[in-house]
């Protein structure tokens, strides 16, 4: 079933829910303000693990629906956009790097997706609550990114050889 629609389907399925339950349940309240969570450590191993497209429905899917149920529903539509391009531009920028060197092109992937969800709510924070709430989310995002780096990388590279789709 290597390759098949199905096992591709059924695997962005179960990543959407890790998505969401590591989201909404590995999540602690930063000292700054806001809220920390490991949601980003399955955003990035959905686009390792599945591409830009699949990964991306994943990522932004899961995120989306963390927001919606916990109370944030205003940050949904943002999150839906900000994760799912989170992780086109790490599955692009994997493919792109990682057939030669894998370590290199996930951090690299990562890095470069956890740049654009700092930015991307960083605009979204200063275009609805102002500067005042943008600012001191960015040090909340950095150490969310920093922790989804650690830990989503690793991750990946532990299961990459059980997952084949």
């Amino acid at each position: 079933m290597k390759n098949s629609k199905t096992a591709r389907l059924v695997t962005a399925s179960l990543l959407t829910a890790a998505c969401f339950v590591a989201t909404t349940f590995i999540s602690f309240r930063s000292p700054v303000q806001g809220n920390i969570n490991a949601g980003d450590a399955i955003v990035l191993l959905s686009a390792f693990l599945l591409g830009p497209y699949y990964g991306a429905a994943a990522a932004g899917i899961g995120s989306a629906l963390s927001d919606l149920l916990a109370g944030y529903t205003v940050y949904a539509p943002a999150t839906l956009v900000i994760k799912a391009l989170m992780a086109v531009v790490a599955a692009l920028v994997f493919r792109a790097l990682g057939k030669k060197h894998l370590l290199a092109g996930a951090i690299v992937g990562a890095l470069a997706a956890e740049a654009i969800m700092i930015g991307g709510y960083f605009l979204f924070d200063t275009a609805v609550f102002g500067i005042a709430v943008a600012l001191p989310n960015v040090l909340t995002n950095g150490i969310q990114a920093a922790f989804a780096i650690a830990v989503g990388v690793p991750l990946f590279l532990a299961v990459r050889r059980f997952v084949k789709v």
